[in-house]
C-alpha cells in the first residue's frame, strides 16, 4: 500500500473512533478517564522545563494535553488532522488566549512551520500512525520513510536547544475497545531510537544538527523519549563510544550470552543473588541501579523482593534492550537513559543504590558519593561492586589499559575511604579479587566450551574478542593489578 494511500486508511480510521469526542473514543479504552487522571500528570512530569517557551503539540486531539500545556507554555499550536477533533480542542481550550488550533497533517508538504520557532515539540501517540513505506526484513536495515522524514522536520522546527518529546505504544495493542480493523504499527523501541538518533538536518548557513538522547523511560505499557537538538559538534564523546564501541546491539548481545540472559556484569545471576542478599530488601521500598545495563539485576530484585525499582544507564543500546524486556512484565521496574553524575533527586529518595562495575568510569567519585548520600532515605544502604587497582604503582601495560578505557581506579581501602568521607558510616570495603578471578576463569571455560555454537550465533570475530579478553582480565587480576572490590556503607 502506497504512503498516502495508508494515510487515508488512517484518517478514516480516526473519523470512525473519533464521532464520539471523548476521552475514552481518543485513547481507545473504556476505562480512559481513569487512566487519564493516573499518567497525564506522570507524562508532564517527563517533560523540560517550557514555561514561557514556544510549544507545537503534534496530534493534540480533544486537547487532554493541550489545556496542560497552555497553562506555562507562552505560545502553543495545538494541530490534529481531525477537524472535528480540533474544533472540540478549541471548544474546550479555546480560552487560553496563547493557544492556536491547527487542523492539519504533519506528513503534508503545505503545512508550513518556521524553521527554528519552537522551544518543545510534544506528541503522544502520533507516530505510531505513520505508515511503513518501505520495510526489510532485517529490522537493522528497515526504511521507514515517513517516520524518518517527519522525525527531519521536527529537527528543523525546533530551535538550537529545544526539545522534543514523544510516547508511542510498542509491540502490542493497547486500550481494549472493539476495531474492525486497526492499522497502527505497534514497533519495538529500538526503531524511534534508531530513527531520531540518526536524523541529520543542515541549515541555510550551512551548519549540521542532530538529536541528543536525553530521556528514554517506560511507563506503563508505553514508552516515552526526550531529545534535545544539538550541533553536530558538540562533544557527546563517551556516550557516543558506549554506543558506537564497547556496547553495539552486537556487542551486548555477545556479553549476555557470557554473563547469562539479562546480565552484563561479572558473575550475572550468581553474584546477583549473593550482592543483593546483603541488602535486606523489603516489599514496597525503592531502590536505584546506577549503570543497569540491560537490567538483569532490577527485574530480579522487583521480582524476588517486590521493590521497586528505577534503572538508569548513559547507553542508549543499554536502555533499549532493557526497555523492551520490561514490557509486559508484572514488577515494577523503570529504566531511563541517565548520565549519573548530572541526574538529580529530591533528597531521601531510595532506600538502596545498587551498582554493579559501572563507577568505574567515573572521574569525580567523592561528588557522585555525596549526591548517594543525599538520595538515600536516613538508614539506606548503597552497594557497589567495581574495578579496582592495587596500592602500588602500576606496570607502563595497565597504565596503558586505564588510559585507553578512560577508567578511574583507586585501590579498595581507598575507595571505601571515600565513601566514608562522602558520610557514609558502617562501610565495608571487601577485596574480592579472588572470587573475580574464579568466575572470569568459569566464564572463559563456557565459552571455550560452547565455541562452535558461540561462533555460528556470532562470529570468530566475536568469539576471539571474548577469549581474548577474558584472557587479559585474567593475566591483570592474577599479577595483582587489577583488583575487585566489593563496597556496602550505610546512612545513619
Amino acid at each position: 500500500m502506497a504512503a498516502q494511500e495508508e494515510r487515508e486508511v488512517q484518517k478514516n480510521y480516526w473519523i470512525e473512533h473519533s464521532a464520539d469526542l471523548t476521552v475514552e473514543a481518543m485513547m481507545l479504552d473504556s476505562k480512559a478517564a481513569d487512566l487519564d487522571k493516573e499518567e497525564r500528570p506522570e507524562v508532564l512530569s517527563q517533560l523540560p522545563s517550557y514555561e514561557g517557551k514556544s510549544v507545537l503539540e503534534l496530534g493534540a486531539g480533544i486537547g487532554r494535553f493541550t489545556g496542560e500545556l497552555a497553562q506555562k507554555a507562552g505560545q502553543l499550536i495545538a494541530l490534529d488532522f481531525i477537524d472535528n477533533v480540533i474544533k472540540k480542542n478549541e471548544e474546550v481550550n479555546g480560552h487560553y488566549k496563547n493557544v492556536k488550533f491547527m487542523c492539519a497533517d504533519v506528513t503534508s508538504p503545505d503545512l508550513k512551520i518556521a524553521d527554528e520557532s519552537v522551544d518543545l515539540i510534544f506528541s503522544n501517540w502520533l507516530l505510531m500512525y505513520l505508515s511503513d513505506n518501505e520495510v526489510n526484513i532485517c529490522f537493522i536495515t528497515c526504511f521507514f520513510l515517513q517516520v524518518e522524514k517527519v522525525a527531519e522536520r521536527m529537527v528543523k522546527w525546533l530551535k538550537v536547544g529545544g526539545y522534543i518529546f514523544f510516547r508511542e505504544s510498542c509491540f502490542h495493542q493497547s486500550g481494549d475497545s472493539k476495531r474492525k480493523h486497526n492499522p497502527t504499527h505497534y514497533r519495538e523501541p529500538r526503531f524511534y531510537t534508531k530513527v531520531f538518533k540518526e536524523c541529520h538536518v543542515v541549515d541555510s548557513s550551512g551548519n549540521s544538527f542532530e538529536l541528543s538522547l536525553v530521556g528514554c523511560k517506560c511507563i506503563g505499557a508505553y514508552i516515552c523519549w526526550t531529545w534535545q537538538k544539538v550541533s553536530s559538534q558538540n562533544d557527546r564523546g563517551f556516550q557516543q563510544f558506549l554506543d558506537n564501541v564497547q556496547y553495539q546491539l552486537n556487542g551486548i548481545l555477545r556479553y549476555e550470552r557470557v554473563f547469562g540472559q539479562g546480565f552484563v556484569s561479572t558473575g550475572g545471576v550468581e553474584t546477583t543473588k549473593e550482592f543483593v542478599a546483603k541488602l535486606d530488601l523489603k516489599p514496597g521500598q525503592k531502590v536505584l541501579d546506577v549503570g543497569c545495563g540491560i537490567g538483569g539485576g532490577d527485574f530480579y530484585m522487583a521480582d524476588k523482593f517486590d521493590v521497586d525499582v528505577v534503572g538508569i544507564d548513559l547507553s542508549v543500546n543499554m536502555i533499549s534492550f532493557a526497555i523492551e524486556r520490561a514490557i509486559g512484565l508484572k514488577c515494577s521496574v523503570e529504566f531511563e537513559v541517565a548520565d549519573c553524575t548530572k541526574k538529580e533527586y529530591p533528597d531521601n529518595t531510595f532506600d538502596v543504590i545498587y551498582s554493579r562495575d559501572t563507577i568505574l568510569h567515573i572521574q569525580d567519585k567523592p561528588a557522585l558519593f555525596r549526591s548517594f548520600f543525599k538520595w538515600l532515605k536516613p538508614g539506606g544502604k548503597v552497594l557497589i561492586s567495581d574495578y579496582c587497582k592495587s596500592s602500588g604503582t602500576p606496570s607502563s601495560e595497565f597504565a596503558e589499559y586505564i588510559k585507553q578505557r578512560g577508567y578511574d581506579l583507586h585501590d579498595v581501602k581507598a575507595y571505601g575511604q571515600m565513601l566514608w568521607d562522602a558520610g557514609f558510616v558502617d562501610v565495608i570495603a571487601e577485596d574480592r579479587t579472588d572470587q573475580f578471578i574464579n568466575v572470569l576463569q568459569r566464564e572463559l571455560d563456557t565459552v571455550e566450551k560452547d565455541k562452535d555454537a558461540f561462533i555460528s550465533d556470532f562470529s570468530q570475530e566475536d568469539y576471539d574478542a571474548i577469549v581474548g579478553g577474558w584472557k587479559a582480565k585474567l593475566l591483570r587480576s592474577s599479577s595483582g593489578e587489577q583488583r575487585w572490590g566489593l563496597f556496602i556503607a550505610k546512612k545513619n
